[in-house]
């Protein structure tokens, strides 16, 4: 299945007009990141476009099809099912859009709460889910800016720790994937000066 047959299933898949315009600008962000840090443009495209491709699937069902899908459940999930549409949308993107590139597959999977050694593809796509155009929340700006000029492992450090203090203002549980993801690249940044 080509880009344009994958945009036309998504658009009759997901029931929300919104979720298809963010995920056109996902993919479209993904694309000028990957230029700007010399990943594959391509697969930036299609794993962003493909990222929310389980959004379809009513939030009290996304358990259930995740058992269905031998998709690991953390605790945390059983609070806070939502986080499961990442993982699902991966297995999804393989069942209905045919993707077998495991990169494409992987970062699809980890878009909302990463984990330790993430790929390059993979923090993209996580990055862009977070700055797509169409977002708007306080800081928005100044961390566009503040991306503009580091490197990616400096970026993450400061999503996760955005995204960290976003849960922890909703008084909402932390999955422990993002904290490890967090600690392996401050680890890394003592390890190598990164």
């Amino acid at each position: 299945m080509n880009y344009n047959e994958m945009q036309k299933q998504l658009k009759c898949r997901l029931n929300n007009d919104h979720r298809y315009v963010h995920s056109l600008s996902v993919s479209n962000t993904a694309v000028k990141l990957a230029k700007r840090f010399h990943i594959s443009e391509e697969k930036a495209k299609v794993a962003g476009l493909l990222h929310d491709c389980a959004r379809e699937i009513p939030t009290g069902s996304l358990i259930d099809e995740a058992r269905k899908h031998h998709i690991k459940i953390y605790t945390i999930d059983e609070y806070q099912p939502i986080l499961l549409h990442a993982p699902l949308g991966a297995a999804i993107a393989h069942e209905k859009y045919g993707i077998t590139d495991s990169e494409i597959l992987s970062a699809i999977a980890l878009h909302t709460i990463g984990k330790a050694e993430m790929t390059d593809l993979d923090k993209i796509i996580y990055l862009s889910d977070m700055v797509e155009p169409h977002r708007d929340y306080d800081g928005i700006d100044e961390f566009r800016s503040f991306m503009a000029v580091n490197d990616l492992n400096t970026i993450m450090i400061t999503a996760f720790d955005k995204s960290i203090s976003f849960i922890i203002a909703k008084k909402q549980m932390i999955h422990p994937q993002t904290i490890l993801a967090r600690n392996f690249l401050l680890e890394q940044q003592k390890k190598y000066g990164k």
